[in-house]
């Protein structure tokens, strides 16, 4: 995503009036690098749409509606789900909400902290009700599980050198009790 980024700004359409005007075959040229480039594209085009509809383009009139009134309304933008939601509230908005992504669900559920079945929203909630509602905690945690995640928590799991490795029991160690059943 970040090569069509460059595309987006090197183009100079990254601003919300220009992403409102620009029409969506283009936009989807410009993000081909991304892959899935025509539905990410409409989805854009979504969220822009319902920016424009609602907040007259404006991204700081749009981040000055309370935070949860503001998540069940981007929930409903087409194409747009919670993780998405969170990203857009978290590093964008400043708003506290916890990002959770694949990575996240992948360590959590290695260390037998979640159980196969949890949604986004039981992790979710995990990190909101035990953790202080702060946007640079959040911001910080979300960045460090991504880091494990992407070095050490992989697919295939490469678990020498990992930070987590001391908080993981072995097999066969006794029942381990998880935390969302």
């Amino acid at each position: 995503m970040e090569k069509a980024l460059g595309v987006l700004k090197r183009n100079k359409v990254l601003t919300p009036r220009k992403l409102y005007a620009i029409e969506e075959k283009r936009l989807a040229e410009a993000i081909r690098s991304s892959g899935f480039f025509n539905i990410k594209a409409k989805r854009i085009k979504h969220f822009i749409r319902f920016l424009f509809e609602n907040y007259q383009g404006s991204l700081e009139r749009m981040f000055l509606e309370d935070g949860g009134c503001l998540r069940e309304k981007l929930l409903e933008v087409n194409g747009v789900g919670p993780e998405t939601v969170d990203s857009i509230l978290l590093y964008a908005g400043g708003k506290p909400f916890f990002v959770v992504d694949a990575y996240t669900k992948r360590i959590l559920l290695r260390h037998d902290l979640i159980s196969d079945n949890a949604s986004y929203h039981d992790i979710q909630a995990l990190f909101m009700d035990n953790l202080e509602k702060d946007v640079s905690m959040f911001n910080e945690y979300h960045a460090l599980l991504v880091y494990v995640g992407k070095y050490f928590c992989k697919k295939i799991p490469c678990c020498e050198g990992c930070p987590l490795k001391r908080f993981k029991k072995k097999r066969g160690e006794g029942q381990q009790k998880r935390l969302l059943n």
